[in-house]
Parts: C-alpha cells; structure tokens; sequence
C-alpha cells in the first residue's frame, strides 16, 4: 500500500471529522506544506488562499518558529499552569505590550471558542449579570456557551446548549438590515438597534456584548465609520463588558496587531487565538483590562484547562511575535491589502458581473458573488447544501483545478492568504481567482 492509500485508509476507517457526515466526505490527503503553498503525495501544489482554517498567518512550517518549538521541548516540554514559566510569562507581556489601553493581563487556553467561554465567564463573574449580546451573523466557537453565541447555523442542531444569550444585527452596508443608504447611515441606525435591543432586554441583566471587530467567516464585515466608537460608548454608559472577538482577525490578519487598533478602541477583554502562534500548535487566550483583573485579586477565578499557558503553545507565540516584529509582517499585510489586493479585486468586480461586492482589510477580504446586481440576489441561497450549493462548488473547483485553494463560505470566496504571502504569489493567485470568477459568472441572470 502507498504512502497515500495508508493515510486515506487510516482516515476513513479511524478519523472523526469535525462540521462533517462522515460518509459524505474524502478529506484531501496532504504531504507536506511550506511557505504560501501544500501539496498532496502526487506534488501537485496549492497556493493556500484560505491559510488553512484563517490562522497559517506566518505562512507554513517557518524555520525560526519550527526551531523555536524544537528548543523548547528540548529544555522544557510541559509544566502546569500553577507555575511560573518564563515562555509563559514572556509571551503573556509580549501580548499585553502590544494590546490597547489597559489590558495587561492574559489567560490562556488552547483556542478560540475556549477563550471566548472564559471571556463570557469573567464578564458575568465581575458585572454579576447573566445575559451575553451578540450577533447574528457571527461565529464565536463550538463548546456550550460560545456555540450559543455564535449567529451562523452551526448553533441550530447544537440548541438548547446554554442560556441567556442574546442575538442582534450588527451593521452590514451591502445587505443593510437596516435599510441605510450610507456606511454613516448603517453605524447609526446599527447602533439605535443595539441600543432598543439593551433597553428591552433590561440593561442591568446583562454582562457583555460579544463581537467580532471584523466579522469573519460569516462575510469579512468590516465595520463602518463610529460603530465600534459607538459600542464602546454604550458599554459604558450601561456598565456592560465590551468582547472583541479577534480569534480571526488578530495578529496582522487585518494589517494590525490586533484589528480594534485600526479604529483606536479598546475593548475590557480580548479573546485570541489562530495568528497568535499560526496554529503551530493549539493555543489562544483573553486578554484582561486591569478592572477585570482587578475582579480576581481576592476572588478565586473558578475556570481553568490542564493546558493553559502550554510552554511549547507559549513559546511558539514568543518566536512568532519577535518574527512578526522583526520582519515587518504586520505591515507587510496592511500594504498588500492596500496596495494589491483591494486595487485588484476592485478591477475584477469591473469585469465580473457576478460579483456584488468587494470589501475587506490587510489580508482579510470577502468576493461577494449574486445573480443580478441590481437586486443583490446571493449566487447561492443562505446556508445551501447539495444542489443550491452547486454554483459555489463549481467557483471553488474552478480554483482547485487551477492550483488555488480557497476559502468558500455560502455566496462568498474569501481572500485570506498568509500575512508573509509575497507580492509575486499573491498576484499570482489573484490571476487565478480572476480566472475563476468566470464560472461564477455563467450563472449570472441579471
């Protein structure tokens, strides 16, 4: 038996997929990665447009982060969280030096939806309120409480799961709920909804407004001018906990450290995770404001995993952090976004009429593709499976065929590439998208 055939029977007869029936799938066996690209045990290559799950952000198996791992569980491969570590330790300062305001302190966990748990937990914990705000258009993680939070149909077959979450709309120029006719207009009406929905609920019952800074699975939604001002404001003014979920949109994915910096506001928690290490190995975390924290000084914090603060996770995000600093990756996003990828899509959606809509920062970008412009009609329908999802399947195989693998999400392709991705490889899989679209565009009807 090959190589190959090994891995696939393994998979098959053994593996339990996450989001997936497992007779309905044929998992890709891969052989290797490095860089912007992967390849399968045949060596044909993929440019990674999705960065595997958005989180390869330092690109694949980068040498100074491999070694950094390897020397560390040489010295030290694990030790409880209830000792000091220096890995600990230094990447736990490393994250507060580079976050706003004053969010000095850093809980870890092995990923986002734990961070976003814990997070929801030390904002009850300190307000002494149970009900948690989030939106509907959203995806927070899979474990109880950050299921509940989540917008997307993943939380459907999961209810009843937890209580007292609270959805609403967050603002969406192109598919306005509100029907604005400006992003200036959206923030507005956007933040009187957030607004009714607090003074219904009843103000004093809940703890937190759980948001992602820039919406990512579910459209790559970049908030228009003053929303996340506007949230902040009225967190404060109703004594209730502001969580940036920047599990995806965090370290360089938006051209900044962290994504609420491009709009200078500072949030009490911070939950992350993916580009903290690249996934190299499972880490995320909260980061705390010092009032938060404060909460804790006498008061035991009733949470915690075997795991927290992992050494080898830890010193992975130290060596990941000192290479994103000393080879400018963080700005090296930011200009490809500016400089590349929004001048480039915005000419592909002058030759493409299949695409509505273009938006996006850094390396975090969303082709939003429909039937008829005038009417916005998606290309597939909202959460389609099987036949309705047959457009989209065809965009994607387009690119597969061409050497490109992408990030597809309902009647969406999201440019997600890593943040060290060069200029050349970047146009390079752009040509191809550009190419791709042209699928997409035989199932135009407007």
């Amino acid at each position: 038996m090959s190589a190959e055939s090994q891995v696939r029977a393994d998979d098959r007869a053994h593996v339990f997929h996450s989001w997936s029936a497992q007779g309905l799938i044929d998992p890709l066996p891969v052989a290797g990665a490095l860089g912007s690209h992967f390849w399968d045990y045949s060596g044909r290559r993929y440019l990674d447009f999705s960065s595997q799950l958005v989180n390869i952000n330092i690109g694949h198996q980068h040498p100074r982060l491999i070694a950094a791992i390897q020397e560390q569980a040489a010295k030290l491969a694990t030790i409880a969280p209830a000792f000091a570590n220096d890995k600990r330790g230094e990447a736990a300062r490393m994250i507060a030096e580079i976050a706003p305001a004053d969010l000095n302190k850093v809980f870890f966990t092995n990923g986002g939806a734990e961070a976003n748990e814990n997070a929801i937990r030390m904002a009850r914990l300190h307000t002494g309120r149970h009900k948690v705000l989030s939106t509907y258009r959203s995806y927070h993680g899979s474990t109880a409480t950050a299921i509940t939070a989540t917008g997307d149909p993943r939380r459907w077959p999961n209810e009843p799961v937890a209580i007292g979450v609270v959805h609403f709309w967050g603002p969406y120029p192109y598919r306005s709920p509100f029907h604005s006719g400006s992003p200036e207009q959206e923030t507005q009406r956007a933040l009187q909804h957030l607004r009714d929905t607090i003074v219904f609920e009843g103000p004093a019952t809940i703890a937190a407004i759980l948001i992602e800074t820039v919406v990512g699975t579910n459209g790559i939604l970049v908030p228009p001018p003053g929303y996340l001002a506007g949230v902040r404001a009225i967190c404060d003014e109703f004594g209730i906990v502001f969580i940036a979920d920047e599990v995806m949109a965090g370290f360089g994915r938006c051209g900044e450290w962290f994504a609420v910096d491009r709009w200078g506001v500072a949030p009490d928690l911070i939950t992350f995770a993916k580009g903290v290490n690249s996934g190299y190995l499972p880490l995320g975390g909260v980061v705390i404001s010092d009032e938060i924290a404060e909460t804790f000084r006498e008061r035991p914090f009733p949470g915690g995993l075997t795991y927290s603060g992992h050494p080898l996770a830890c010193a992975s995000a130290v060596a990941s952090m000192q290479i994103f600093k000393e080879e400018g990756i963080v700005e090296h996003a930011r200009s490809l976004g500016d400089d590349i990828i929004g001048p480039s899509l915005a000419a592909m959606r002058e030759k493409h009429p299949s695409i509505g809509e273009v938006r996006g920062l850094g390396v975090f970008w969303a082709i939003e593709l429909v039937t008829d412009r005038s009417t916005r009609e998606p290309l597939v329908p909202f959460n389609a499976a099987g036949p309705a999802a047959a457009p989209m399947n065809a965009v994607a195989a387009a690119c597969k065929d061409r050497g490109l693998w992408p990030f597809v999400h309902f009647n969406r392709l999201h440019v997600v590439p890593p943040c060290t991705i060069t200029a050349e490889e970047l146009r390079e899989g752009l040509a191809i998208l550009d190419e791709a679209l042209t699928t997409a565009d035989t199932f135009y009807t407007g």
